[in-house]
């Protein structure tokens, strides 16, 4: 046991910690199983330093993400966007099998399932399988963690994509989603139910180049406090109605190009639109061919 952990024990008994100065003193100075020990024994102090008990008693279980590659091909399927935090990220082939260091499969690799597992250390999920072409399947299997602000280009380029499981994805505390399902074409469907949008501000490019999607509900989406949707659905030509009526847009600045190239969309509700705070609206609607229904006032 270290000196400065010795000071926190009279008699063989833990001592109470009435200073939140003194626990950040000494963080960093006490191994991690010991200061649990301590934190655990003063509530209070978990409230005054914020800290979650669950995010240090095992750091490789707040994140886990299972990947089923397309078949017979080569690619990235994985995008390690900080080198500082690969100690980070577990990742296994074929059922825990054995764990490997690389982010690329071969044909002859005869990966079938893909499973990666992140730590706390993970403070972000911007970019992260940005243009992994050869990824078929995405299933979220856990997802503890709240503190994640950044989900901006996530799966941005992930063409092969058929299929996405995010119900278990926790968004709460989410700020920017741009990018974040940009070229998904071959993406038919896509179930955001869960999603929880109050923090976001920024969903630019959202959808970009879903050029497959044939139905998008969006109801739950809070947009409070979006300033950004420019070219939230160009290019999803596959699109024939949607309902943006629960849309709130008071602090909206940009709609530039929203829904350029959706071609196939015969009814699209904005009823609910507010464009006092719109600074730009050009090309808004430009490439939607087919006769289109716009619902554009509550009354």
């Amino acid at each position: 046991m270290s000196e400065i952990s010795n000071n926190f024990y009279k008699n063989g008994n833990l001592m109470k910690i009435k200073s939140k100065y003194i626990v950040i003193k000494i963080f960093d100075n006490i191994k991690k199983s010991k200061l649990l020990k301590i934190i655990n024994y003063n509530k209070k102090v978990q409230g005054l330093m914020k800290i979650k008990l669950n995010d240090y008693k095992n750091e490789f279980s707040k994140i886990e993400i299972e990947v089923i590659p397309k078949e017979n091909i080569y690619g990235k399927f994985i995008h390690l966007y900080n080198k500082n935090i690969k100690s980070g990220i577990k990742i296994y082939f074929n059922d825990n099998k054995e764990e490997i260091k690389g982010n690329y499969i071969n044909p002859e690799d005869n990966v079938t399932k893909i499973k990666i597992i992140l730590s706390n250390k993970i403070k972000s999920l911007s970019r992260f399988f940005q243009y992994c072409k050869c990824i078929k399947i995405i299933n979220v299997i856990k997802f503890n963690r709240s503190n994640l602000k950044d989900m901006s280009y996530m799966l941005c380029g992930c063409t092969s994509l058929k299929k996405i499981n995010l119900s278990k994805l926790n968004t709460n505390n989410v700020t920017d989603m741009t990018y974040m399902f940009s070229g998904c074409s071959s993406l038919k469907e896509l179930n955001l139910s869960n999603f929880n949008t109050n923090n976001v501000t920024d969903i630019s490019y959202m959808f970009s180049g879903c050029s497959s999607l044939k139905e998008l509900n969006l109801f739950n989406f809070n947009t409070n406090n979006v300033t950004f949707m420019d070219h939230m659905f160009e290019g999803c030509s596959s699109l024939k109605e949607l309902n943006l009526s629960n849309f709130n847009t008071n602090n909206v600045t940009y709609m530039d190009h929203m829904f350029s190239g959706c071609s196939s969309l015969k009814e699209l509700n904005l009823s609910n639109f507010n464009t006092d705070k719109v600074v730009l609206m050009s090309y808004m609607f430009s490439g939607c061919f087919s006769k289109l229904l716009l619902i554009c006032t509550n009354n």
